[in-house]
């Protein structure tokens, strides 16, 4: 019986102790993931990302400090802070944040010649884990004395539209007091404007137009009028003529794959008169005779189409320079050139357009205002 009981004391005891190797092994493991939880890292928290400045006056400026908190338990390192416009900019902010200190990142709009809703943001980028890159914002609401809607008057001519293009722009009085809008000045003599009365006191109406001789290489004016507010004593608007082309190519050139061609090839260019006056097509020609071609009227004195034929086997010469030239009715587009060639070629010659000789108005990049 004695011997039963010692033996039944030991299974016990030995029971006790693989627990406690399975308790102390638990716990190890359970430390071991803890101390991976706790690796030193910092965090960002700002007191507040989103700023409304509420209401100003255009051309006044908004300054702004955010504040930052590193509730991490690592140093927290900011590395760059990057405002979405030239018109906002970053002042000297905190570079490095010990843990459970704070930072600031100061900031400024300036609001110029804004009006209405506005909203700006700025990216802040970092090494705090939970937001390496924040972004703040800044919003509110410019109020401006005077509107001018549109901000620009756009015209877009030809050489046909170019005497007789009108835009209108309307300028509003935001204000209870009298309002005059007179004497419109432009700087560019082929743009000239007249001022319209629309309601008494409060809108005008700006007709700009374009004056002949229009120089194509002056796309860009502005209109300035004198005002009767104190606070808007002149109005501008900013004045931009699109020279659109005569005659439309598309494409511009034919490109067909390097090689010899293994089966028969077509393609088609679209050509496209924008004038009032019939454009009519002669004399089409092109320097190879193993290269088939058709011109098609499509649409009588607008629309017309080549269309190409390739033979199969067939391949670029080594020189290249195949071109199909046909004359025009336009007196200022009285040729159109349209290249012929293999890809490899097209990459190498920086893809050029179609050749319009010798005063074809092509269509020029949008002007930036000043």
């Amino acid at each position: 019986m004695t011997e039963e009981i010692m033996k039944s004391l030991k299974a016990s005891a030995w029971t006790l102790v693989l627990a406690a190797g399975a308790t102390l092994s638990a716990f190890g493991a359970e430390g071991g993931d803890a101390a991976t939880t706790n690796a030193p890292e910092p965090q960002i928290q700002f007191a507040d990302p989103d700023y409304d400045f509420g209401r100003i006056n255009s051309g006044e400026s908004v300054k702004h400090t955010f504040v930052f908190t590193n509730t991490g338990n690592a140093k927290l390192e900011i590395s760059a802070v990057h405002p979405s416009c030239g018109c906002t900019t970053a002042g000297e902010w905190t570079k490095e944040v010990a843990p459970g200190q704070t930072g600031s990142i100061p900031v400024q709009f300036n609001s110029g010649s804004y009006g209405g809703v506005v909203h700006k943001t700025v990216t802040v980028t970092s090494n705090a884990k939970n937001q390496p890159s924040m972004v703040l914002q800044l919003h509110g609401n410019i109020w401006k004395a005077v509107d001018v809607n549109p901000q620009y008057a756009v015209l877009q001519v030809n050489s046909e539209s170019v005497s007789n293009s009108t835009v209108s722009v309307h300028v509003v009085n935001n204000t209870d007091q009298p309002f005059t809008l007179t004497n419109p000045v432009s700087n560019n003599k082929g743009i000239a404007a007249e001022i319209k009365s629309v309601k008494e006191d409060k809108e005008y109406e700006v007709v700009v137009r374009t004056v002949p001789p229009f120089d194509p290489a002056n796309t860009q004016g502005l209109i300035t009028m004198q005002s009767t507010l104190s606070n808007a004593p002149t109005v501008t608007v900013t004045v931009l003529v699109i020279m659109q082309p005569s005659i439309v190519v598309s494409p511009d050139r034919v490109v067909l794959p390097a090689g010899k061609l293994a089966e028969q090839t077509t393609s088609t260019v679209l050509i496209r008169n924008q004038l009032k006056a019939p454009l009519k097509l002669s004399d089409a020609q092109l320097n190879s005779k193993a290269v088939k071609f058709e011109v098609k009227e499509t649409e009588p004195g607008v629309a017309f189409t080549i269309n190409f034929t390739f033979p199969a086997g067939f391949e670029f010469p080594a020189e290249g320079g195949l071109e199909l030239t046909v004359k025009t009715s336009n007196e200022r587009t009285p040729l159109i050139k349209i290249p012929l060639s293999a890809a490899a070629e097209h990459a190498a010659a920086g893809a050029p357009t179609v050749t319009l000789s010798p005063r074809a108005l092509s269509t020029l990049p949008s002007p930036q205002s000043k």
